[in-house]
């Protein structure tokens, strides 16, 4: 009996580890400028409350920096040409990320 409980414990706690955060993984969205068309590929990775992964744009790459989680909610900025972008977001739905920056808002879609 002992050892079938124990069994059962461990099971649980391996599948817990294994469960990946809904922020974790490749996000996608788009926004209007008047120079045309913005789009923007995100890899996230969450690791406890840090956040991290990478920007990319037809302009270039950047890591994500000071990357941070509480719950649904992340802050991170992108240092990028020698600017400093700060953002912040949150979780809407398992598929849908809503980030904002002093340049409006951005609703990214999981791929």
């Amino acid at each position: 009996m002992k050892t079938l409980f124990f069994s059962l414990i461990l099971s649980i706690a391996s599948f817990v580890a294994m469960a990946q955060n809904p922020i974790d993984g490749n996000w996608k969205g788009s926004r209007e400028t008047p120079n045309g068309t913005f789009e923007v590929n995100y890899t996230f990775k969450v690791e406890g409350d840090k956040l991290t992964g990478t920007w990319k744009t037809q302009f270039g790459e950047a890591k994500i920096e000071e990357g941070k989680v509480e719950g649904k909610k992340i802050s991170y900025s992108i240092s990028f040409n020698d600017r400093k972008m700060s953002y912040t977001g949150e979780l809407v739905s398992e598929k849908e990320l809503v980030v904002k920056s002093e340049r409006g808002e951005m609703k990214l879609a999981k791929q």
